[in-house]
């Protein structure tokens, strides 16, 4: 029997991706097909901290694709870290191709507030 869990999520933009990769302390994701126990998946494989098998990211379609058996295999606050960095590095992203400038407040619950600057200002 399979472990494989499939999230619906919006994680489509691979520059998101690798920023995330980049915040969190990971390796960049690359491109690729991967087994995850007794599945395969393909798209962009981020490998999280602790996990046994890696994340992958379908981004054509926004899946996210892991198998992690229930926590048994890995820490699903790694995946939760990542999915709220992905949001963070997709705001900045957005923000800043409309000209806006972006600042940010990593709140005492863990939280992360953005202040987006409409036009650039502070």
């Amino acid at each position: 029997m399979s472990h494989i869990v499939t999230i619906e999520t919006q994680v489509r933009d691979p520059a998101a991706v690798a920023a995330a990769c980049r915040r969190l302390g990971l390796s960049p994701p690359e491109r690729g097909r991967v087994i995850l126990f007794s599945a395969v998946a393909e798209g962009l494989v981020v490998r999280l901290t602790g996990w046994r098998y890696p994340l992958v990211a379908e981004t054509e379609t926004g899946l996210l694709k892991y198998d992690n058996y229930g926590g048994s295999w890995g820490d699903p606050a790694e995946l939760g870290r990542f999915l709220q960095g992905y949001a963070v590095e997709k705001a900045r992203i957005e923000a800043s191709r409309r000209g806006h400038a972006v600042r940010e407040q990593v709140l005492a619950d863990g939280t992360v507030k953005l202040t987006v600057a409409v036009g650039g200002g502070r």
